[in-house]
């Protein structure tokens, strides 16, 4: 999108620059040795360069929304890494404690005599 924008704002640039050196005439436009028809009075080409700058400020305008775009899709995709990171160090820490819990729990088992004692019922 952002090579598109300025893609078409360079045409446009080009475009009026060739207008510009190439008219000889008072009411005559010509581009690239070609006359343009149509035009005989001066206000033809001011609109002729009014739709120049049209074009031109369009095409600037795909090329910014582009890039604010594509730093918007960085932005989050930056924010998406970092809360993937801290997601998987805190289920890191969870691991460990649970790890150590089951290690006390296991010495616990092993050592008899900190199995409480059962109760034997009457009869």
């Amino acid at each position: 999108m952002i090579f598109l924008g300025l893609i078409v704002a360079l045409a446009a640039g080009v475009a009026g620059v060739a207008v510009v050196l190439d008219s000889t005439g008072g009411a005559q436009m010509s581009v690239f040795g070609d006359e343009i028809p149509g035009i005989t009075q001066q206000w033809h080409v001011f609109m002729a360069g009014a739709v120049v700058a049209i074009v031109f400020m369009a095409g600037m305008m795909v090329a910014t929304l582009g890039f604010r775009r594509a730093m918007n899709i960085r932005r989050e995709l930056r924010d998406l890494r970092d809360e993937h990171e801290e997601s998987l160090q805190t289920l890191e820490m969870e691991r460990r404690k649970l790890q150590q819990a089951l290690a006390q729990a296991r010495r616990g088992m092993d050592d008899p005599a900190s199995v409480p004692a059962q109760r034997v019922a009457p009869n």
